[in-house]
């Protein structure tokens, strides 16, 4: 009880001293009250700590983007930072699969997720106001369904890579095998990803099961097949949890909707 208002006590002081600065200085104070909750009146500010906090895992489970934030999100998706940020992460993984040796026996591995690692949903989400929208099981099926998701460059330029320097990359999706399964290996070899060592797809066997278990009983099949499994990317934080995640991890961008 004491410590609790010793806490909250510090707090006031800290903010009575940074407005007094910031009045001094004729700095812009900032959106900021005790208690550490940003003011609703500064959306964009708002939605750059919702999107941080949304990447690095510390939200879960968020049905979808805050109304607030969908414009913040479309500018994100579409006016270039979204892209430099895919072009910094997929150079820092080409950096480190430069400096991994490989043997001749054909079993070291890489795994790329599909959707928004590979190809892009990004015309079918602007339908859904970016995540905005509740996600949409039907919808999202008979887009997939067309195969008219786009390569995303950076992504292709490291499978290319990947293949040439290689590497057996294998592709790892949620999606259904049993009614999507023609419709995405047209796509992705439409899409210019051609060489990958498996594509895999959900069988009825995993039916109804969260994507970090349905992924880490894929991975743990392929270890036991003698694959070593060097890197593993994808969009969501299910694609790079549970076991057998392999030696790295990489984590793109994705802001629009939440896989568990």
């Amino acid at each position: 009880m004491i410590r609790a208002m010793v806490h909250r006590v510090q707090e006031v002081f800290i903010y009575l001293f940074l407005a007094v600065f910031y009045k001094a200085t004729g700095t812009v104070k900032p959106h900021w009250r005790p208690g550490g909750s940003l003011s609703p009146d500064n959306d964009h500010s708002y939605c750059l700590s919702w999107r941080l906090a949304v990447e690095s895992n510390n939200v879960r489970a968020w049905r979808t983007v805050p109304s607030e934030c969908k414009e913040y999100i479309e500018n994100y998706m579409t006016h270039g930072q979204y892209y430099h940020d895919l072009d910094f992460i997929t150079n820092q993984i080409s950096s480190y699969a430069d400096e991994i040796a490989l043997s001749n026996d054909g079993m070291d591995a890489w795994i790329l997720d599909v959707d928004d690692t590979c190809i892009s949903n990004i015309i079918y989400y602007q339908g859904k106001r970016y995540g905005c929208d509740p996600y949409d099981p039907v919808g999202f099926k008979a887009w997939a369904m067309k195969g008219e998701c786009s390569a995303i460059p950076f992504m292709l330029g490291l499978f290319e890579r990947l293949v040439q320097s290689g590497f057996k990359v294998i592709l790892l999706t949620g999606r259904d095998e049993e009614t999507l399964g023609q419709a995405t290996t047209d796509n992705l070899r439409r899409q210019g990803f051609i060489g990958y060592e498996r594509l895999i797809l959900r069988t009825t066997a995993y039916k109804g099961q969260k994507a970090v278990t349905f992924k880490s009983e894929i991975r743990k099949q392929l270890v036991e097949e003698g694959y070593r499994i060097w890197g593993n990317v994808g969009d969501q934080w299910s694609d790079l949890q549970g076991e057998f995640t392999g030696n790295r991890t990489f984590k793109l961008p994705n802001p629009m909707y939440f896989v568990p």
